[in-house]
């Protein structure tokens, strides 16, 4: 299993920015995963920002993001995306997916033990 996320960048206050994270090794359409969005900002811990399934229509967010942040998934692509609109200064962080298998999209997405994941990509919200 891999995942490659990609999409970051500079982005002013109020702008918007989409994330892609492209996944291989198992297919969306024939399979059973839970692809979650994770964020660090420098000296924080990592927050949990939405999940969605690779099959399913669940999807959860953080309540920072509610409202502005969408997760989405085509599955030809085997790709989930994160429509991030309103950006904020504090959005600035490096954003990552991970995925896992058999799990389902719940409000406590956050204590999976998440078990591949891919690279970062840096958002940056600043003017």
């Amino acid at each position: 299993l891999q995942l490659q996320a990609s999409g970051g960048g500079l982005v002013q206050p109020g702008g918007s920015m989409t994330l892609s994270c492209a996944a291989s090794g198992f297919t969306f359409a024939s399979d059973s995963y839970v692809i979650g969005w994770f964020r660090q900002a420098p000296g924080k811990a990592r927050e949990g920002v939405s999940c969605i399934h690779s099959n399913d229509e669940r999807m959860n967010y953080a309540d920072s993001v509610k409202g502005r942040f969408t997760a989405s998934r085509d599955k030809a692509k085997n790709t989930v995306y994160l429509q991030m609109n309103h950006l904020k200064p504090e959005d600035t962080a490096v954003y990552s997916c991970a995925t896992l298998r058999g799990f389902h999209c719940t409000p406590y997405y956050s204590d999976y033990d998440w078990t591949t994941w891919g690279q970062g990509t840096l958002v940056t919200v600043s003017s």
